[in-house]
């Protein structure tokens, strides 16, 4: 039999899915083989998937819809005959991977003629299409974010006998700045099909992702998101909150609610009577009418509404990400406070703790109503992590400006930061300025800023020693690979895995969260994993915590 040629994408296999492809029972009568679908004509896939939570949320959906149309997972890119990469463009790190792949991708097409490259996320967008191929040699097929829902027909795997090519022409453009860029409209739709066709595959049975507005407004002279994703486009209220349902009836302990700006929800939603109570306006940024339109306090207190059966929240965690300093309204700061599924865990990316640096940056707030916003939050929810994305050597960064970043990270005592060295995306609009920091500046920066973060977090870490953390238990930890990766280091894996190497039967090595969002290592049963149990924390490392069942 010879095997169909198939364009693909490939992506991390999820953890836990749904049980596999649907296959329909064989018909009885023999002389119906020669019109039944050959099964090796549908090639196994798998997703490699880079970037934001955005991006594995988008990954399980296209995982989803692979499944449904009869497609096996395949547990290695070796062993796939359909690769996906969905791809982060935020840093130039993450797209060296995927370039630095290519060579890796080319052999296995040399061993396996029929297998098959997609390539899709941020990477994709309308501007680059035309140098996408010299950038990515083995790759046969190109869909920007909002063609993902194209992608079963695309490969003409809605039928194993329909042609490939075929195309559902629901993906659009429209126009940032006078360039074509996505338009997420449609998305909406397709992820309410997806939902109610079954066709999300999600990589956990204990938390899960739900996005609720897609691609992004804001201003940022570095990112390249608003022109990969487009403007933003929120789901509607209800459909929202029935997904939340389903997902609390399924069982899920935790659900996050993504969005590149999650907390812009429901400005281009139409007004409505029942939401006539709702009247918020931005104090920085692009002023919006707002008025009669659902927002994410909104949306929290209707998912926090919906109750179990004991009369406490069906959902017992909910988490949102990630926020913009613009939308961090006080309305937000009451639901975050009134709503007991809401966990104490806020990112907010500041990016800078200059003034003019993010004037530059057009982030469009200032330092100072940056740290009302974190006192006014802090004042609400006693005791909430905070975290924060910075970017040292932009364009144009002076020492003295990079010294009010570290007097920032000093002052507010942030628990986790998320830092990188900038490095110039090919289509922003900081092209236009000169990028005059030098690479070693760059990196002293970095690494100088990363130790004096490091010196907080174990601080702030060691606060917990003694106390009791309610973990909800979400891995076990695997033995100490050969490959494990800075991250895994970073985490505490390695430490812990030395702490809990000589096991009594029966108990593993188990990972976490609580829900002030820190990492927790722990010992115990394997039933565990799902629960939410109570830690006390006997160690203290700058990334993740330790303990002992309570």
């Amino acid at each position: 039999m010879t095997p169909r040629s198939l364009p693909v994408l490939d992506f991390t296999p999820p953890t836990a899915g749904p049980a596999g492809p649907r296959t329909p029972p064989d018909p009885a009568d023999g002389r119906l083989d020669e019109f039944r679908p050959e099964p090796r004509a549908l090639p196994s896939f798998f997703v490699w998937t880079l970037g934001c939570q955005m991006n594995r949320s988008d990954s399980e959906e296209m995982a989803g819809r692979l499944l449904a149309a009869g497609c096996a997972e395949a547990p290695s890119m070796e062993s796939a005959g359909l690769i996906v990469i969905n791809t982060c463009a935020i840093r130039e790190a993450a797209e060296a991977k995927v370039i630095g792949r290519q060579g890796h991708l080319r052999r296995l097409k040399d061993a396996n003629p029929a297998l098959r490259v997609v390539l899709t996320g941020c990477s994709v967008r309308e501007s680059n299409r035309a140098g996408l191929a010299r950038r990515y040699p083995a790759v046969d097929l190109f869909l920007r974010p909002d063609e993902e829902p194209e992608l079963v027909d695309r490969l003409g795997l809605a039928s194993a006998q329909a042609p490939v090519g075929a195309v559902a022409a629901t993906a659009a453009t429209t126009l940032v700045k006078g360039d074509p860029v996505s338009d997420a409209t449609h998305l909406v739709r397709a992820r309410a099909d997806a939902v109610a066709g079954g066709a999300v595959s999600r990589g956990s049975a204990i938390s899960a992702w739900l996005p609720i507005i897609y691609g992004c407004d804001k201003t940022c002279t570095y990112c390249i998101v608003p022109f990969s994703r487009g403007p933003e486009r929120s789901r509607p209220f209800d459909e929202i909150v029935d997904e939340a349902r389903a997902l609390a009836a399924a069982g899920y302990r935790e659900v996050t609610l993504l969005g590149q700006n999650v907390n812009s929800y429901g400005h281009d939603l139409a007004p409505e009577e029942r939401f006539g109570h709702i009247d918020t306006e931005r104090t920085v940024g692009r002023r919006q009418d707002r008025t009669a339109r659902p927002d994410l306090a909104e949306l929290i207190r209707a998912i926090d509404a919906v109750r179990a059966d004991d009369g406490g929240p069906a959902i017992p965690r909910l988490r949102f990400v990630t926020s913009h300093p613009w939308d961090l309204s006080d309305r937000l700061v009451e639901a975050m406070r009134d709503c007991p599924s809401v966990c104490e865990a806020l990112h907010l990316p500041v990016q800078s703790g200059s003034d003019t640096m993010l004037r530059r940056m057009g982030r469009q707030y200032t330092v100072a109503h940056y740290r009302e916003r974190l006192e006014r939050i802090r004042e609400a929810v006693p005791g909430i992590s905070l975290s924060t994305d910075v970017i040292v050597g932009f364009c144009g960064e002076t020492e003295a400006e990079y010294a009010a970043t570290l007097e920032l990270l000093r002052a507010v005592r942030f628990d986790q930061v998320f830092a990188a060295a900038y490095s110039e995306r090919p289509g922003t609009p900081a092209t236009r300025l000169a990028d005059d920091v030098p690479p070693a500046e760059k990196r002293r920066r970095l690494v100088e800023l990363l130790a004096v973060q490091e010196a907080i977090g174990l601080d702030r870490n060691r606060a917990w020693l003694g106390r009791t953390a309610e973990v909800l238990v979400d891995a076990v930890v695997p033995p100490r690979a050969h490959d494990h990766d800075d991250e895994e280091e970073a985490a505490g894996t390695a430490t812990a895995r030395d702490a809990f190497r000589d096991l009594p039967e029966g108990t593993v090595h188990l990972v976490g969260r609580s829900r002030e969002n820190k990492l927790v290592h722990l010992a115990g049963a394997p039933s565990l994993l799902g629960r939410l149990v109570d830690v006390v924390v006997e160690h203290a490392g700058p990334y993740a915590l330790r303990g002992r069942l309570a």
